[in-house]
């Protein structure tokens, strides 16, 4: 049996159960102590993830507290010395979204000047993930919200499946993307009677490469929706196409150039055959619910006889808990990383999935040292 060190001493562990993730283990030895996992969440509700991974990794929850000032101002207090230690924060993002940033913000600061050696920000949910472009004369938040994470004293990010792969060059400082894929797509084998019946679905051209991934692991066909119901962000107007004002000079009449065609949506088809199939639609955000209240209907229209839907991080805003039990819509399938219990209290068609051991195990490496490859085997560039 190999002998491992760890911190001047022999370890008879196998090499084997230290650095590999088990999908059956629920608790996960740390070798070394100098760390400690706070949470930055005022919230009780959401402050559940935070227990759930420190459970798994068989450590205590750092001592903190978190709360608003009557004017709303956030205050941190950490109780306890984290001088020259690996500090993880755990952040999960309500409603509030505001709130929860500035939380972050000011625990990291707070650890900053109370002498941590490393401060890694666990963001399941990255949020602003959908404004990384420019739209007309607004901004590119991520960009800044990535600016004040470093500033604040962030030194390494645990998030997983941003809204688009290239939020990761906003940062000067490691991020680690982890995918939730395997867990759903274990649910698809275990918990959908009948799944080598199904075909999975894009909802829209933009989510394809997802659609296809998920697909060719299933060994399942894949269906493409086009049409007025989906809204690409790529179709939204930005600067770029904002012409200048028209300025007329005296003997210049200016330019002539092409006249571009707006663009018209042509009505919602399908790309594929699901007439008699189970439909599992795939995408990484389910939030306003309307386009896949649609996509569903139309999927129904052409013979599908379940419809399922498959997100990472379930958001379910305003009123989508009542339009997804008033719709064709069979099941909802979400994982943890953002709060939403009281959405599953108000339409008992959404079911989680826990993805806090793929969290716990990243805290375990990083602080270790190890590896991070065996989280992303068989990950290719496009899923």
């Amino acid at each position: 049996m190999p002998i491992r060190r760890f911190g001047g001493h022999r370890s008879l562990v196998p090499y084997s159960q230290t650095s590999k993730l088990s999908y059956g283990y629920t608790k996960m030895n740390i070798s070394r102590s100098d760390y400690r996992v706070f949470s930055a969440n005022s919230s009780t509700a959401c402050t559940e993830l935070a227990k759930r991974i420190t459970e798994r990794l068989g450590v205590e929850l750092g001592r903190s507290v978190v709360y608003q000032e009557s004017n709303t101002e956030t205050r941190v207090e950490v109780k306890e010395s984290v001088r020259g230690q690996d500090i993880f924060i755990i952040q999960t993002i309500p409603r509030d979204v505001n709130t929860a940033v500035m939380e972050l913000l000011v625990m990291a600061y707070a650890l900053k000047t109370s002498c941590a050696k490393n401060i890694i920000g666990v963001i399941p949910y990255f949020p602003y993930s959908k404004q990384c472009k420019m739209r007309k004369r607004g901004s590119i938040v991520c960009k800044l919200l990535a600016s004040m994470l470093a500033k604040a004293g962030l030194t390494h990010i645990i998030t997983m499946d941003l809204h688009q792969k290239e939020i990761q060059g906003f940062f000067n400082f490691p991020i680690d993307n982890l995918r939730a894929s395997p867990f759903l797509i274990q649910y698809i084998q275990e918990e959908i009677p009948d799944y080598r019946n199904a075909v999975i679905v894009a909802k829209s051209p933009s989510a394809a490469k997802r659609a296809q991934a998920y697909a060719e692991r299933l060994r399942l066909g894949l269906a493409v929706m086009h049409g007025e119901a989906q809204h690409s962000e790529s179709d939204m107007a930005d600067g770029r196409h904002s012409p200048p004002l028209s300025r007329t000079t005296a003997g210049h009449t200016g330019l002539e150039l092409p006249l571009m065609m707006p663009k018209e949506k042509p009505p919602i088809t399908v790309v594929g055959d699901v007439g008699g199939r189970i439909a599992i639609i795939v995408d990484d955000i389910i939030d306003d619910v309307e386009d896949f209240v649609a996509a569903a209907e139309s999927l129904k229209e052409r013979g599908a006889y379940k419809i399922y839907i498959m997100a990472t991080h379930g958001l379910l805003s305003a009123e989508a808990p009542r339009l997804i039990e008033e719709s064709a819509i069979d099941e909802v399938v979400v994982t943890n990383t953002v709060p939403h219990e009281v959405q599953k209290l108000q339409c008992p068609k959404i079911k989680t999935v826990d993805v806090s051991l793929i969290l716990a195990e990243a805290i375990r490496r990083i602080h270790n040292g190890e590896s991070m490859s065996y989280l992303f085997r068989n990950i290719t560039v496009d899923d």
